[in-house]
């Protein structure tokens, strides 16, 4: 099948065409357009005059804005969700929201003025099909071996593009508040040698300072776990 030459002055080269529209294509609202996109895509490599499949550029501009724009809505809504969770106990305005991103330990810890060890960061796993909630300290990582041994499952964090689905939240914002029914948050004993420690509120800009007793009771925990390794000593004066 031959391609006038013209058609490709828009077009964007990019190295992993069907891995981008996966993740930046994965809106309902793209449906549609999709198929002409994979039409491209999957044409035969000699009627392209570059090495790498393509793009049209316009498109891709268009389609990027427009997954902006609904990721932010979403995430309104989902601290809008833990703000009116908190309200029932009076503490919505402890919520922080910041002109910063704290979607990661980095952000968070220096948008927040505080080491990286007391931002109680949420990995989200799938077990059995379900998903739960890890909330533990900043400076630390999952253990395998522990995971399996408590779970009796490896630890298989849910893939980027289905947390918000899974959880109630998206990537980012993440956080053991207002999340789906059925959801369990599991708090490791890393968190424990702070006074107060700061979780996320369900965006990539939010976060609210609670004491040790306060986050279990809000999370609703279902248990203390061990299941992480690499924690430094801190104070535990630590507030």
């Amino acid at each position: 099948m031959k391609i006038p030459r013209g058609q490709f002055h828009l077009f964007l080269g990019l190295p992993d065409v069907e891995s981008a529209i996966s993740k930046t294509y994965h809106s309902r609202r793209f449906a549609i357009l999709l198929p002409q996109i994979l039409f491209f895509v999957k044409l035969p490599r000699k009627n392209f005059c570059h090495r790498k499949p393509f793009l049209p550029a316009t498109f891709l501009l268009h389609a990027q804005s427009k997954e902006t724009d609904i990721r932010e809505e979403k995430s309104t809504m989902s601290v809008e969700n833990v703000k009116k969770f908190f309200s029932q106990f009076g503490m919505e305005t402890r919520i922080r929201e910041l002109s910063e991103s704290s979607a990661t330990v980095e952000l968070a810890a220096a948008a927040l003025g505080t080491e990286g060890a007391r931002i109680a960061k949420t990995i989200s796993f799938i077990v059995d099909g379900q998903a739960i909630l890890i909330v533990c300290a900043g400076d630390v990582k999952i253990d395998n071996a522990k995971y399996r041994k408590l779970f009796g499952c490896k630890a298989k964090m849910i893939p980027f593009e289905l947390v918000e689905e899974y959880t109630g939240h998206a990537p980012g914002g993440v956080c053991p508040f207002a999340v789906r029914e059925g959801v369990k948050t599991y708090l490791d004993e890393s968190l424990r040698r702070f006074k107060t420690v700061f979780p996320a509120c369900g965006s990539s800009n939010s976060a609210i300072e609670l004491s040790i007793p306060e986050l279990e009771r809000y999370s609703a925990c279902a248990q203390w776990v061990d299941v992480c390794k690499g924690a430094r000593h801190t104070d535990a004066g630590n507030s």
